[in-house]
């Protein structure tokens, strides 16, 4: 079990539903909505998802795949952000070099503050696919990605490693060590709480952020259960802001005592229901998590 000396989750429920915008609400980190949380089945155009999240409080938007300058026009027009689009890539020592289309993509981030937030799923080194956090696989990788590094500076544009369980990147230092050898100012990592929770099991993470804060681009957060998260489904690891047993509010204290004032995502994948309904009980939870 995680041994944070904070509150469990009958107290973390008082802080929630006390009145009072907490500090998080002041906007030192800034909180956007993956775009996992607006998959309800209505269909909403760039413009109409801007004004979701801007009439709710969110500061932004993080979406996936190659979104065009229109997408993110939408968004500042509203007066936010598209802070970062996941990307989920595969490596094949036989098949070297990138695509085109994210060659010619990559550019067109310039000026907007977008982040390419990767996810790296399988390599295969040798015609062998490699297992989880193999680190015979960096040989693979660290090639393409210092290149993918230099062509996104060049715009002005992050690269931040998205650990995802079940991935080559699984683990928060996996994603932290392949961030160091590639070695760009630019080239981070992000610490996904459902998957931490699902890999690592309810452990206290001060140790690992302490280790990557210096690289640490994003983080994303929910509501989820604790215990043997491990052999939780996602419905219990992936939860409204306002709901699970897990001390998210302690989380975030530690988060900021060690010097994180960076972006913080909400992760919706899989939540059943009514998109507006999450997005406001999660910002309302937000607003109200008191973290000096």
């Amino acid at each position: 079990m995680m041994t944070l000396p904070i509150f469990r989750s009958a107290v973390l429920t008082a802080i929630l539903l006390a009145g009072g915008p907490g500090l998080f609400a002041a906007g030192q980190s800034p909180f956007f909505a993956m775009d996992t949380a607006l998959r309800d089945g209505q269909a909403r155009s760039a413009t109409e998802q801007a004004a979701l999240l801007k009439e709710l409080g969110y500061d932004g938007l993080g979406t996936s795949g190659q979104p065009a300058e229109e997408f993110l026009i939408a968004f500042e027009q509203a007066g936010l952000k598209v802070f970062n689009t996941y990307l989920t890539l595969t490596f094949d020592s036989a098949k070297p070099g990138w695509d085109s289309k994210l060659k010619e993509f990559v550019p067109r981030l310039k000026g907007h503050g977008t982040a390419l937030w990767v996810a790296i799923n399988g390599v295969t080194k040798d015609g062998v696919k490699l297992k989880p956090s193999a680190p015979e696989g960096d040989a693979v990788v660290l090639p393409a990605l210092r290149e993918l590094a230099e062509l996104a500076g060049a715009s002005g544009v992050k690269l931040a490693l998205y650990p995802h369980t079940g991935f080559w990147i699984e683990r928060v230092a996996d994603a932290d060590r392949v961030a160091k050898q590639v070695n760009r100012p630019n080239v981070g990592t992000t610490f996904n709480l459902c998957h931490w929770l699902k890999v690592e099991g309810d452990r206290d993470p001060r140790p690992v952020l302490k280790e990557v804060l210096p690289r640490l681009f994003f983080v994303s957060v929910n509501g989820a259960d604790c215990g043997d998260t491990k052999t939780l489904d996602w419905n219990q690891l992936i939860q409204p802001l306002d709901t699970g047993s897990y001390d998210v509010a302690g989380f975030l204290k530690s988060l900021r005592a060690l010097g994180y004032t960076g972006p913080i995502g909400f992760q919706g994948y899989g939540i059943k229901g009514d998109s507006r309904d999450i997005l406001r009980r999660t910002m309302d939870s937000w607003r109200r998590i008191d973290v000096p």
